[in-house]
């Protein structure tokens, strides 16, 4: 049995700190899982970026209410939905995700959480698990699941890699380069076309 894993900033919505960059004025902020391969390293970089200028989960908040899924992007996943399961496996965090997730139609999302402080501070984070995209695809499989993954970033090149056929998505010049052996598309229609290939 088939099941789709799918990267969600930059697959299915735009990339939330690139919103939030663009709307508080901090140009640091647009560095993303694209640029830094470290999650780990980029998130603790980011919550000191916040710190410093005094923002929270709020004003977050307040950004993500103002976006829209990429054009086309419900269709899509309405059309993939029906043909099979679709999980969508994100580093993103739940208190980011709600809003979009309405704005998707509800799909599955695995995704982690925010430590907010009583004042909505963001002091932390908790990952679901480590390697979250690669542990969950495996984890699947382990089950009886055939996985086939897509995303445009570094973190989710061991969920492509694993999955019986994997998709670079929207990607940079530079991770298409790197990993020439990754069929890499830039339309919802050529995804699809390939998906539904595999699913044969």
């Amino acid at each position: 049995m088939d099941i789709v894993c799918l990267d969600l900033e930059g697959v299915l919505v735009p990339e939330i700190w690139i919103a939030f960059a663009k709307e508080s004025g901090i140009d640091e902020l647009k560095k993303t899982t694209r640029d830094e391969p470290d999650y780990d390293k980029l998130m603790k970089w980011r919550i000191g970026i916040l710190k410093e200028h005094g923002l929270g989960l709020k004003q977050i908040q307040e950004t993500i209410a103002k976006i829209d899924p990429i054009p086309g992007a419900k269709e899509f996943l309405d059309e993939l939905r029906s043909i099979c399961q679709v999980i969508i496996i994100s580093d993103t965090f739940s208190q980011f995700a709600t809003p979009l997730m309405k704005k998707l139609g509800w799909p599955t999302i695995f995704c982690n959480t925010l430590e907010v402080a009583q004042d909505g501070e963001i002091t932390g984070f908790k990952m679901r698990c480590e390697q979250s995209k690669l542990t969950t695809v495996r984890a699947l499989q382990s089950v009886g699941f055939d996985t086939i993954a897509s995303g445009d970033s570094y973190n989710d090149l061991g969920m492509i890699k694993a999955s019986k056929a994997g998709f670079l998505f929207k990607s940079t010049d530079k991770i298409k380069t790197d990993n020439p052996d990754i069929p890499a598309f830039e339309t919802y229609e050529e995804l699809m076309n390939a998906i539904k290939n595999v699913i044969k």
